[in-house]
């Protein structure tokens, strides 16, 4: 029964993640990645795996309209900043 559960949310979360994933290919992946604006259908193609899985992430930024990666916070870059 807990199997049977797993694996009937896994896969709502991948059919939402596909619902997601074709009109982000197409064209929110422009809207949060200018560099992707002048990408092949090849590139498109390539990204849609790791929408499915990505999409409550991409979702997020897409709805907010962030175009631009967060900045890496790790120590070396805290040091540079000093």
């Amino acid at each position: 029964m807990i199997a049977q559960t797993c694996l009937i949310v896994a896969g709502i979360y991948l059919l939402c993640g596909f619902v997601f994933a074709i009109p982000f290919a197409v064209v929110g992946v422009n809207r949060i990645d200018p560099h992707a604006a002048h990408a092949s259908w090849g590139f498109r193609v390539l990204i849609i795996p790791g929408t499915v899985l990505l999409w409550p992430l991409l979702g997020h930024r897409w709805m907010k309209g962030i175009r631009e990666p967060p900045a890496e916070n790790n120590p070396h870059r805290c040091v540079a900043r000093i």
